[in-house]
């Protein structure tokens, strides 16, 4: 069966004015709350995530049929270990850094505080509407801001549910869920946050950033793109096959830091795609339309954008090697692998977001860089490999976001890490300490005790001075 259907109207302009003006007036008692104020919010927030657990997983299935042990792993673990690392250090986070101040400023310290900016605006999408909404919460609410979410319009009863948990948790005045599709986000986008935290297509984060520039507003930007995948002459076949299906083909494919396309060196290939056809069986049965475990694409739209890469591939020329079966009907796509794809498929040209494995022979590694280096940055770039030097070579001639080695897309698990894309595929990172900095100003502070050597060079200017700055400038 395909999604169940229904529709999130629009947050009208006047309400989503008033709910900015009351959070602009209420900004300062927030930003001033202590650590233990923010820590109990927290906990308050984690209670009622558990609390919804069972219909937070009904919601996505009826989204897009997502299996609940799925949504237990994708969306409800990564907001609750969020919610872990910032309890457990929001104190340390929140205190003053002191640096070391130069023996020119002698007789002042300096230190770092970590202030929030203020009324922030997080726009989150639909392939993760749980995770990727309530993860960037957390980092707000810890450094202190107050706070508007727009939910993607795409997954409704999962906004339905957000909602419900936003409502009941937190006061309209600190944090706030609108509701509503390209209207509601227009209405936002023209009021001046002090930050806007934007999860998303490249294509509408330039729209996004657009908007924020009209207001100096600075923005954070989760993008996408084309992730690659390098399957070396010296990879373990059998594992990296298992972890590329298993990342490729999770939530149907509708992941941003999927393996887009596998470049697999020649001599592993066949090898590679007979190991990606078993763990597709294995995952989801012979059939994966009637696997429990197996998702379905969120709309019609995009089953019809992904099925058309595919016909395209095909009518150039490209190999079905696994799957190519579609139903619109249930909104369903096999999970597919596809070989001999030409430069010009749209399967290599757009972020295809959807269970379509592109797998690229290939003999020279330069090769496999310079095509890579040929395109936009991407979000993620995964290496499978024994050899540090090919680890080594790669990882130093390429750029991306984050990256992998021997396993795909776990990165974003580890809340030590910094997550977020570099150009294209993103501006600021997120994530633990990250998304805390990411929401916060440094402010950069000096405190004078004593008099020191620059009231000496104050004007009126003279010889005997000026040999003071020449020493200063030569020696300190």
């Amino acid at each position: 069966m395909s999604a169940t259907l229904t529709t999130v109207k629009d947050t009208s302009a006047t309400e989503v004015n008033r709910i900015f003006e009351l959070q602009l007036k209420n900004q300062y008692k927030v930003g001033n709350s202590t650590a233990r104020e923010r820590k109990a919010k927290l906990n308050k927030f984690h209670k009622a995530v558990l609390k919804y657990r069972p219909q937070i997983k009904e919601a996505l299935f009826k989204d897009f049929r997502k299996h609940p042990s799925e949504v237990d792993l994708t969306e409800i673990y990564p907001v609750t270990s969020e919610l872990k690392k910032a309890k457990s250090n929001i104190r340390s986070w929140m205190r003053n850094q002191y640096v070391d101040t130069p023996i020119a400023l002698l007789g002042s310290s300096s230190y770092i505080k970590y202030e929030p900016k203020g009324v922030v605006l997080i726009i989150s999408p639909w392939n993760f509407p749980v995770n990727l909404t309530f993860g960037p919460l957390v980092s707000a609410i810890a450094a202190g801001n107050t706070v508007i979410i727009k939910a993607s319009e795409n997954t409704p009863h999962a906004s339905i549910i957000m909602k419900k948990i936003i409502d009941e948790v937190f006061d309209e005045k600190e944090v706030a869920m609108v509701e509503g599709g390209i209207s509601t986000s227009t209405e936002l986008l023209k009021l001046p946050f002090n930050h806007i935290f934007f999860t998303g297509a490249p294509s509408i984060g330039k729209i996004v950033m657009s908007a924020a520039a009209k207001n100096l507003t600075s923005v954070t930007l989760e993008l996408g793109g084309k992730s690659p995948t390098i399957v070396d002459e010296t990879a373990n076949v059998s594992t990296a096959a298992r972890r590329i299906a298993w990342s490729k083909y999770l939530n149907n494919g509708q992941v941003c830091i999927a393996p887009d396309y596998v470049f697999v060196h020649k001599s592993k290939k066949a090898a590679f795609l007979a190991e990606v056809k078993k763990n597709i069986q294995k995952f989801y049965s012979e059939d994966a339309s009637k696997a429990d475990s197996y998702a379905r694409m969120v709309n019609q739209k995009h089953h019809q954008r992904v099925s058309s890469y595919v016909a395209d591939a095909v009518e150039k020329g490209a190999n079905i090697e696994a799957g190519g079966n579609f139903d619109q009907s249930q909104d369903y796509i096999a999970p597919t692998v596809v070989s001999g794809l030409p430069k010009d498929a749209m399967l290599m040209k757009e972020e295809i977001f959807g269970p379509i494995l592109p797998v690229i022979e290939y003999s020279n590694i330069s090769e496999v860089i310079d095509t890579i280096n040929s395109k936009e940055k991407p979000l993620a770039l995964y290496i499978y490999s024994k050899s540090s030097k090919n680890i080594n070579h790669i990882m130093n001639n390429t750029r991306a976001g984050g990256s992998c080695i021997n396993h795909s897309a776990v990165h974003f698990f580890n809340n030590n890490l910094p997550f977020g894309g570099s150009n294209n595929s993103g501006i600021g990172k997120g994530h633990g300490y990250f998304g805390f900095q990411e929401f916060s100003n440094a402010r950069g502070v000096l405190k004078q005790h004593i008099p020191n050597a620059l009231e000496l060079l104050m004007p009126p200017y003279n010889n005997f001075k000026q040999t003071l700055i020449d020493l200063t400038i030569k020696w300190f």
